[in-house]
């Protein structure tokens, strides 16, 4: 088996709850919209979504491939990365990749990270990073008091304060609330948000499989927060969420994320994803979170007060067919930075 279709794709990743989201076909259907391609590749024990985007008119005939949060094994024993990673790169060639940039849905020094890097001859580290490399992912073992008693007692308060708040938190398909909303948690924290498109494509693609949930916490009528929660296996996870600069004393991010948590509980979840925080250890990230603003700062810090654990993935890896080319790219990439 090499090569094969979305339907077959989705057959496989049954023999595996644990892989990511970002690894389904829904979002390789969801990335389709917006110039990529998703390609499909397994043999018996290992595979991956390998998502191809061709690159701006002026540099015509090339692509760029990424693997987000892959490839996923089939096997409880030993995968066999290294003829995956052989089919995948004939494949890249083929399609005239200037490199294929991969970022593992392993956590930093476990067993199964080890065996994944020892077969990734002629990666190196990639330039720039698309998904975060750190996360803060919450235990949901035990009762909702468990939960409750390994957050910190700010938080702890404040989603008790929340319930009494006269706060309406549902499941809702109004993605333009939602977009709005995004839109001005952009503005207020600094950061790019995508377009209302974006977020309905999401939405319209993982709703079929009931794995995305809106849900929205409002007070009289207005939507005051609200999140995307993806469901897959034993894992929710965090993505896209939003607040308004009103209300905000009423607390509902708080009863917002501890709705999450249960929801993920009765979909059978054991831990909830919360996506991004600051790409730093865990030793700076304990001795700086007080004082930083700058950032996903602000973020660590009311993520933090959840009783989370800090996880780091491996990273970005990157593999160049056309080393002059990645270099340039690398080049731009850097400058753009500064």
């Amino acid at each position: 088996m090499t090569q094969i279709n979305a339907q077959q794709w989705q057959a496989l990743l049954a023999k595996n709850t644990n892989a990511s989201i970002l690894q389904t076909a829904e979002w390789g259907k969801l990335k389709t919209a917006f110039g990529w391609e998703p390609i499909y590749v397994a043999n018996e024990t290992a595979g991956a979504m390998v998502l191809f985007r061709k690159l701006p008119h002026h540099i015509p005939w090339f692509t760029i491939a990424y693997i987000p949060r892959g490839p996923v094994s089939f096997s409880q024993e030993s995968p066999d990365y290294q003829n995956l990673w052989l089919e995948i790169h004939q494949i890249c060639r083929k399609r005239h990749a200037i490199f294929l940039r991969v970022e593992p849905d392993e956590w930093q020094n476990s067993p199964q990270a080890e065996i994944l890097l020892q077969s990734m001859n002629g990666f190196q580290p990639g330039f720039a990073t698309i998904q975060p490399p750190n996360t803060m992912v919450i235990s949901l073992a035990g009762t909702e008091e468990d939960w409750l008693n390994r957050m910190n007692q700010k938080t702890r308060y404040n989603i008790r304060l929340s319930q009494k708040k006269d706060l309406v938190v549902e499941e809702s398909d109004q993605i333009a609330a939602f977009s709005h909303l995004m839109e001005q948690t952009g503005d207020r924290d600094n950061f790019g948000v995508h377009t209302p498109t974006y977020y309905q494509k999401c939405y319209d693609s993982f709703k079929p499989g009931n794995t995305v949930h809106l849900l929205m916490v409002s007070f009289e009528g207005k939507p005051l927060s609200a999140l995307m929660l993806f469901i897959r296996g034993k894992r929710g996870y965090y993505l896209y969420g939003a607040s308004s600069n009103e209300e905000r004393n009423r607390m509902p991010n708080h009863l917002l994320q501890w709705t999450a948590m249960k929801m993920c509980a009765q979909y059978g979840c054991t831990e909830y994803d919360l996506w991004g925080i600051p790409d730093e250890s865990e030793e700076t990230l304990e001795s700086q979170f007080q004082n930083r603003q700058d950032g996903l700062w602000s973020v660590y810090r009311f993520k933090r007060g959840f009783g989370g654990e800090i996880r780091r993935t491996v990273g970005t890896l990157d593999f160049s067919y056309i080393p002059l080319f990645y270099r340039f790219i690398a080049a731009v990439s850097k400058r753009k930075k500064r």
